[in-house]
């Protein structure tokens, strides 16, 4: 049986469950994430669509159409950002607080090129997206 992660909004009006492990965990240093995030990097964790589903408070989950391949979830009553879907890319981002039961275990840095905040690491920092989902695949140093 695969492993199930809850987790809610910050009011637990939304509550999400997250089927298996995430299929990848970094942070996105873009300026569209830093601007909704607030914070000067944002952490991301991705599952496939289908092993995502909201299993509570769906109508007060709003959303906001950010860019061609991001769909941002939030809750309409406290604000708590719960999730980006990428549906053009068949994956979910869960907020990385969102499930308690997640280890954090970031693997890359993506959109490194818009950093405002360099992170010495030793994780490998692309320039903007894997090729594998319609970026350069290009890395930058430190």
């Amino acid at each position: 049986m695969a492993e199930t992660h809850k987790g809610t909004c910050y009011c637990g009006a939304v509550e999400i469950e997250a089927t298996g492990p995430p299929l990848g965990m970094g942070y996105c240093h873009c300026a569209n994430c830093r601007k909704y995030s607030g914070a000067p990097v944002n952490a991301f964790a991705l599952w496939k669509i289908d092993n995502v589903k909201v299993t509570r408070g769906a109508d007060s989950l709003g959303h906001f159409q950010s860019s061609e391949i991001s769909d941002r979830r939030f809750c309409t009553k406290c604000g708590a950002d719960v999730m980006i879907d990428h549906p053009k890319l068949g994956l979910i981002d869960v907020r990385s607080g969102l499930p308690p039961t997640i280890t954090f275990k970031p693997s890359v840095h993506v959109n490194y090129e818009e950093a405002i905040l360099r992170i010495k690491d030793g994780l490998p920092k692309l320039k903007d997206f894997p090729k594998e989902i319609g970026g350069s695949g290009e890395t930058m140093p430190e």
